[in-house]
């Protein structure tokens, strides 16, 4: 049974892009955090590894290559179906990190606290995030703590920096993805966003959906072993699979097309998306990634991936395509093309 959700509580995360001050957009990893990063950050800080704008940036430093990364998580609830603030923090650098090949080998922690937070929070979010670590082979070496006034916070928030070596013959950037690439998704897709939602707003589905929130180091490597050259690798949270194959695109300079019905949705995720007006492609995910990898390679990477745990329900759901440079399009199942556009801001805040 559907519990109606309180919707006095919701923020818009879709504001006009005209905003003289932050909005909430603006953290949601769609237009609205390209614009952020692109007219105020870039600007400023300059520099030609930041104009990488990757999920980790790729560095020589005493004629090694190196993977740095570094991710902040304000997530509400601190716990969730499958997972917890703690939880996040370490798989998303990890996360991060392995999208440019790298197996993530230190971890930075900083802990902002609100004066009044209860111990025992505390105490099971540090857990946690010391059971991912261990889970993830990556030790965390220093860190910080900070604690600010009553009601200037939320319980806790967490900043994870993290660096991992990246391998000799790999190089993962979506300037590599050609006209012909395979698109290839991990899994079933929108999980950690509708569970993040289901327990924020006390929705109840019929059955209790659990984040997806996972370490991809191993899965990474497992598909390096079958070839080093494969194009691209992102993780889709924010935004979800939506932002990620926009963002691919307009770097790459190629169209990419989806075919709709090959994007694996769970059911119970397509059931509470069709209920609430969302699209599963612009839900967060946690433990999934998307590859761009060569045609003749993709067999091959295709089935190394479904012989390890997290890659079991890997799909081939589409191609790279000379055709509409920079653009997304999604073949329906009654044969239509829909535009799927890159999201303004998020259409549910505050998951990761």
């Amino acid at each position: 049974m559907l519990k109606a959700p309180d919707f006095s509580s919701w923020t818009c995360p879709a504001p006009l892009r005209d905003q003289p001050r932050v909005v909430m957009g603006h953290g949601g990893g769609g237009a609205l955090s390209a614009e952020l990063v692109q007219h105020v950050f870039a600007p400023a800080f300059g520099g030609a590894v930041l104009a990488q704008l990757g999920d980790a940036a790729a560095v020589s430093l005493g004629g090694v290559r190196l993977a740095f990364s570094t991710d902040s998580f304000v997530v509400r609830p601190l716990f969730f179906p499958g997972g917890s603030i703690g939880d996040l923090a370490v798989n998303g650098t990890v996360n991060d990190l392995a999208m440019s090949g790298a197996r993530a080998a230190y971890l930075s922690c900083g802990f902002i606290l609100e004066e009044g937070v209860e111990m025992s929070v505390l105490a099971r979010v540090s857990q946690a995030l010391g059971a991912a670590a261990r889970a993830a082979g990556v030790e965390v070496a220093t860190g910080d703590t900070k604690v600010v006034e009553a009601g200037h916070g939320d319980g806790v928030y967490i900043n994870t920096a993290g660096i991992g070596l990246i391998p000799d013959g790999v190089d993962l950037r979506p300037q590599r993805v050609v006209p012909g690439d395979v698109v290839i998704v991990s899994g079933e897709i929108g999980v950690h966003g509708v569970a993040i939602m289901s327990v924020r707003e006390g929705l109840e589905f019929g059955v209790e959906i659990e984040s997806d929130c996972a370490a991809l180091g191993g899965l990474v490597e497992a598909m390096l072993a079958v070839t080093p050259d494969l194009h691209v690798l992102r993780d889709p949270t924010r935004g979800g699979l939506a932002a990620a194959l926009n963002e691919i695109a307009s770097a790459a300079g190629v169209g990419v097309v989806v075919q709709e019905r090959a994007v694996p949705v769970p059911p119970a995720v397509a059931n509470a998306c069709a209920i609430l007006g969302l699209d599963p492609m612009y839900v967060a995910n946690e433990g999934k990634l998307v590859a761009f990898v060569p045609r003749e390679k993709a067999d091959a990477v295709l089935a190394a991936m479904r012989a390890h745990p997290l890659g079991a329900g890997a799909a081939v759901i589409g191609e790279a395509v000379p055709e509409h440079p920079g653009m997304v399009v999604a073949r329906t199942g009654l044969g239509g093309t829909r535009v799927v556009d890159l999201p303004l801001g998020e259409q549910l805040p505050r998951i990761c």
